[in-house]
């Protein structure tokens, strides 16, 4: 079937942010170069915009990407070196067989995409490079969006992003898991890296969907085989619970048109009790770290059959914790929502204006959109319409924005009911 040139348009670049990181690391096994990796997938892509208009959607367009990127990296392969040596070499890699979910064993992991990620947290680059170079290969993010979320410049996310491959390309970095005695090095990068892959998933920064779901079957299905990797790591099992107990409100927090719910509303039968069990099991076996505490958190609110249950002041007590271990201004923003929640509204507003008088948080949405809610429960209508609407204006969701222009105009409302004459 022939389609119109927007449509495929749209279509294939859904199903290049959905599929680049396999197309990436797959390709990688075979260039052994994560740069050139990248490239030779954006060709995929420049291919896909180019015949599918004319050709049609193929049924599979993931796999068509994948084996085009796969062809012109043998290409590249054969015009380098001879072509009966080099195949020699990459032997398996050229064959279209999916690598197991699984690790076989504790030293034999078999997986493009964690190699991937172990490829980029090599200890050549800086942790600020690790993190955003994978971000961009894995979670497929812009550049834009990587420097959102790391409250930094764009411009400087480029930077790192291309000094980090040509960092890779220089030393020769060989793509593989390293061995046990090596992973320790690497491994707080890549709790780091899983971590912001699931959060874009779980609130996608851009775009007019509130969720990205392949990126958290993605964080989530490595965050598993990790901790089969090294089991002896408490906050590779902190990490596990923490992403366990947030995937399980994943049908809830959305409606049936795509719109947010938010957590007092949500629906908590929709929950998955299989990955709130699975987190608490993997509690069991965290640590003290951030990523535990984080875990804990999660708890309270799985653990809470109802919203107005939450034991609000345990989970202030936990971001306390948070905030000594790792000490930022969106930690203490979630703090003072939690502190609003067990002291009230004027408690929480007083250390949200302590951060709102700050640098750091000025574009962040979530800033005005808290401040936004407190002055709402204090009864502050016109004042809480402006937060709300400066949110909105912030917010690259579409999503999001329909929510706080809702929420903008519902404070309005109530600002004229409250004024009006008796």
């Amino acid at each position: 079937m022939v389609v119109t040139s927007a449509s495929a348009t749209e279509t294939v670049e859904a199903v290049f942010r959905i599929e680049s990181a396999r197309i990436i690391a797959g390709v990688a096994r075979i260039v052994r170069d994560v740069g050139i990796a990248e490239e030779l997938a954006q060709d995929a892509l420049v291919a896909a915009l180019e015949r599918w208009p004319e050709s049609g959607v193929p049924d599979k367009p993931g796999a068509w990407l994948m084996a085009t990127a796969k062809h012109r990296a043998i290409d590249l392969v054969r015009r380098k070196e001879t072509y009966a040596r080099k195949l020699a070499e990459v032997g398996r890699a050229l064959e279209d067989v999916a690598p197991p979910p699984e690790p076989a064993g504790p030293d034999d992991i078999d997986d493009d995409l964690l190699r991937l990620i172990f490829t980029a947290c090599h200890p050549v680059l800086s942790t600020e490079a690790r993190v955003a170079l994978t971000l961009r290969l894995l979670g497929g993010l812009t550049t834009d969006e990587i420097a959102r979320a790391f409250l930094a410049p764009e411009p400087t996310v480029a930077q790192r992003i291309v000094r980090a491959k040509r960092a890779l390309a220089k030393a020769g970095v060989p793509f593989e898991v390293p061995g046990a005695a090596d992973r320790a090095g690497r491994l707080s990068s890549v709790l780091e890296v899983i971590y912001l892959i699931f959060n874009e998933g779980y609130s996608a920064t851009a775009g007019d969907d509130l969720l990205r779901p392949a990126l958290c079957e993605d964080a989530l299905r490595l965050a598993r085989v990790l901790a089969g990797l090294m089991p002896e790591e408490p906050e590779v099992h902190g990490l596990a619970a923490l992403l366990e107990l947030q995937a399980s409100r994943t049908a809830a927090r959305t409606g049936p048109d795509g719109e947010p719910v938010l957590l007092a509303d949500q629906n908590r039968h929709k929950w998955n009790r299989m990955l709130i069990l699975r987190g608490v099991e993997s509690l069991r076996r965290a640590g003290n770290g951030p990523y535990s505490v984080q875990a804990a958190i999660a708890a309270c609110h799985a653990r809470a059959v109802r919203y107005e249950d939450t034991d609000w002041t345990a989970i202030a007590t936990l971001y306390g914790r948070l905030m000594a271990l790792t000490p930022s201004p969106v930690v203490e923003l979630n703090r003072a929502v939690a502190v609003s929640m067990a002291e009230g509204p004027g408690a929480g507003l007083k250390l949200v204006d302590a951060l709102a008088e700050g640098p750091a948080l000025k574009d962040y949405h979530l800033l005005p959109s808290v401040r936004g809610d407190l002055l709402e429960r204090l009864g502050r209508g016109e004042e809480a319409r402006a937060e709300f609407e400066r949110a909105a204006f912030l917010t690259r969701n579409a999503r999001e924005r329909a929510m706080l222009l809702e929420r903008a105009a519902r404070a309005e409302r109530a600002a004229g009911a409250a004024r009006a004459p008796e």
